[in-house]
């Protein structure tokens, strides 16, 4: 690559938000799963933020060959590679911020409750380890199905007495970044403009994009259009299982929406103000126990769960139909944690 080519991808990567680190406090990340297909870019991503002065990758394989290859990238975050489980402890302590990718992905023809049975004993397991090593890390949970992996977490940190839930994270992030393309494209808008809240859970019908409250505005979207911008944000994911035919999931989307929640949280850790996400989170906005909603963040996690807004008639009728699935979601979690 060209020096001028360089010089442009590490402009466009500063462009995207990532705060100047000049006077902040150090900042060690950990991010369990590193080798796998969302780790390996998201370490990569997480490498480039000048907020992160420690990068710890672990995994339960191949971590040493991820973290030599990081490390020689020339930004200030030093990198360290941790493989198997008796090296897990070593990769937690003193993590401030801790985000999990771990598991197995989706394949055709699989739904995220497909995964269940693999990714819940992995994240069960991890989270019990965090837990007793670094138990006041904010925790970006990626693994799917993560309707259920959140409540999974919540238990597990409760029956270690270290659970708060301002410190719990299911990231959605990649929901809210494909209904911002997706709506950008159909309404001719700057995508770099574009905000739209993401609400719900993080799995087929559970995902409601909120286009009415998208900015900029726009008259230009039928009724229609937006059933079928809702439609398609709502199967992002299989769109890419499918279009990568059998050979991998959307690993390279969540890591780059991985690491967007990710600086968002350790901005909110340094103090800077006004910093709103999306997130799934311990949350009263409904009478179900978790929820994904705009979350104000701080140097607690959350400072703030902020509430949904005015709705649509559309969106009112799909919030409705959501409660259901996501209920069984988070129930099937909290009983997986309380049965082993």
């Amino acid at each position: 690559m060209r020096p001028s080519a360089m010089r442009s991808a590490a402009q466009l990567l500063r462009r995207r938000s990532y705060s100047s680190a000049s006077g902040q406090p150090e900042r060690k990340v950990a991010i369990l799963g590193a080798a796998g297909g969302i780790g390996q870019p998201l370490a990569l991503l997480m490498k480039l933020n000048p907020l992160v002065s420690s990068l710890s990758l672990y995994d339960i394989a191949a971590t040493p060959g991820v973290a030599a290859d990081v490390s020689h990238i020339n930004s200030p975050a030093l990198v360290k590679g941790f493989m198997g489980d008796d090296q897990l402890a070593e990769a937690l302590e003193g993590a401030d911020l801790v985000i999990i990718p771990a598991g197995v992905p989706r394949k055709p023809g699989m739904t995220r409750d497909d995964l269940f049975n693999i990714n819940a004993g992995i994240v069960k397991n991890l989270c019990t380890a965090i837990a007793k090593h670094c138990p006041n890390a904010l925790i970006n949970m990626i693994s799917n199905p993560v309707n259920s992996t959140v409540p999974i977490a919540a238990e597990v940190f409760k029956k270690a007495g270290t659970y708060d839930e301002k410190k719990l994270f299911g990231v959605t992030t990649l929901d809210v970044v494909r209904a911002r393309t997706f709506y950008a494209g159909k309404a001719n808008v700057p995508v770099t403009g574009v905000n739209v809240p993401v609400v719900g859970g993080h799995a087929g019908i559970t995902i409601l994009p909120l286009f009415s409250q998208a900015t900029p505005s726009t008259n230009a979207l039928s009724s229609e259009e937006i059933k079928a911008l809702t439609k398609r944000t709502q199967e992002g994911g299989t769109e890419v299982v499918e279009a990568k035919a059998g050979k991998g999931s959307a690993t390279l989307s969540m890591a780059y929406a991985g690491a967007v929640f990710g600086d968002a949280c350790l901005k909110g850790l340094n103090g800077v103000p006004d910093i709103v996400e999306c997130s799934y989170v311990q949350s009263t906005i409904t009478e179900l126990p978790f929820f994904a909603s705009k979350v104000r963040l701080g140097k607690n996690g959350v400072e703030e769960v902020l509430g949904l807004g005015e709705l649509s008639a559309f969106e009112k009728e799909g919030l409705e139909s959501l409660k259901g699935e996501l209920k069984s979601s988070i129930e099937k979690g909290i009983a997986f944690a309380n049965a082993n």
